[in-house]
């Protein structure tokens, strides 16, 4: 039983000159609420004072790479660990413990067991769905917790590096994943292979209907690695992706876009491949999780050891430069979901073979970002 000492760190989030992002990244070589939210600067005003701060509490420690993360009904999460392809539950009370092991999981690598969703009708249907790596592929199953997991979707393409494996439910009730190219960028432009690419299906591993390409998963293509996906609350989907070596994303997600991997990399010129709403440069960035939480969308990267917080504007873009928080605090930041409380969750990453670990890693953070949290809004 990992020990569940609580950090409180109040951490100011610094402002930045409020220009219109349109040139700033995500993406590592071979990486892969309670009340109002933080005020950020407009595109006209260049504030001096901090707009905001960010709360972390230690939920667990000793963690080996979590990875996934999803709520139950009941509130407690339910989390895959990458390498010992675990998952856990926590309660909520904060009680850890193992509620299965995937066997049919191999760790190797950015493989293993990776993402996690909690069905939207659990209460009558038990399943949840993961994603994983085996020695052949990566695989989409369903399981009830405790039994053997069945397979939905076989035949993933898979590696050491950029497996993708972010797992989740869309406003739309339709199961989405992401897949990444697996160190082969020509499948993230092959329509016809599902590397490189976000689907979308029903819980039976099935197209799901009005999918922009007819029979296919594939919702849209082109991408390197994609590890985070957050809806807003007008049903737009945005998306992280992991660059090469200078540009990391985050992109409005359109059904059948193109997004240009690996004809380029950040901001380009043709009109076929649809350019980021923000890039980052690497070594800033190298975010993984993604989560909305009024109208902020929040990243956790790895590489960069921070989060950014970026304001939506309600119409499918963001309004000034997101903000970081949290910069070397916690070392590597993973994945990061919205809790049925309105605050926010966040794992680290440090013991997945490219961090420094505390002697705590790996962790789980509760955070209220800007005194936003307590009230339900799911």
């Amino acid at each position: 039983m990992p020990s569940h000492r609580q950090l409180r760190r109040f951490v100011s989030l610094l402002a930045v000159l409020g220009l219109l992002a349109t040139g700033c990244a995500f993406g590592e070589p071979d990486e892969e609420e309670a009340g109002a939210p933080p005020r950020f600067p407009t595109p006209s005003t260049t504030p001096s004072t901090p707009q905001g701060e960010v709360v972390a509490e230690v939920i667990a420690s000793n963690l080996e790479v979590p990875w996934g993360l999803d709520f139950l009904p009941d509130g407690s999460a339910l989390v895959t660990e990458r390498d010992s392809r675990r998952i856990l539950r926590i309660t909520p009370d904060q009680e850890v413990e193992t509620v299965q092991v995937i066997e049919e999981a191999y760790a190797d690598g950015e493989g293993g067991l990776l993402g996690i969703a909690v069905s939207p009708q659990y209460e009558t249907d038990r399943t949840v769905f993961i994603y994983y790596t085996t020695r052949e592929d990566n695989r989409i199953a369903r399981l009830r917790l405790g039994e053997p997991p069945e397979p939905i979707v076989t035949g993933l393409p898979s590696g050491s590096i950029h497996n993708g494996g972010r797992l989740a439910f869309g406003p739309d009730g339709y199961l989405y994943a992401t897949t990444g190219e697996t160190g082969s960028p020509a499948l993230a432009q092959d329509v016809d292979n599902l590397g490189g690419k976000i689907l979308r299906m029903t819980t039976d591993g099935e197209p799901a209907p009005g999918n922009p390409f007819p029979n296919s998963l594939v919702y849209s293509y082109g991408h390197r690695n994609v590890q985070g996906i957050a809806w807003d609350e007008q049903g737009r989907l945005y998306a992280t992706e992991f660059g090469e070596v200078s540009w990391d994303e985050i992109n409005l997600i359109t059904p059948g876009g193109n997004y240009g991997w690996p004809e380029v990399e950040g901001q380009g010129s043709d009109p076929d491949f649809i350019n980021p709403l923000v890039v980052w440069p690497t070594a800033e960035s190298s975010c993984s999780g993604a989560a909305i939480i009024s109208e902020i969308l929040v990243v956790a990267c790895l590489r960069g050891e921070r989060l950014y917080l970026a304001q939506l504007n309600g119409q499918g873009g963001i309004m000034g430069a997101p903000v970081p928080a949290l910069i070397d605090e916690f070392g590597r930041l993973r994945t990061v979901v919205r809790a049925p409380d309105n605050t926010v969750w966040l794992t680290t990453s440090n013991r997945d073979g490219r961090g420094e670990p505390a002697p705590e890693d790996d962790r789980i953070l509760r955070l209220v970002i800007d005194g936003a949290g307590g009230v339900d809004r799911s």
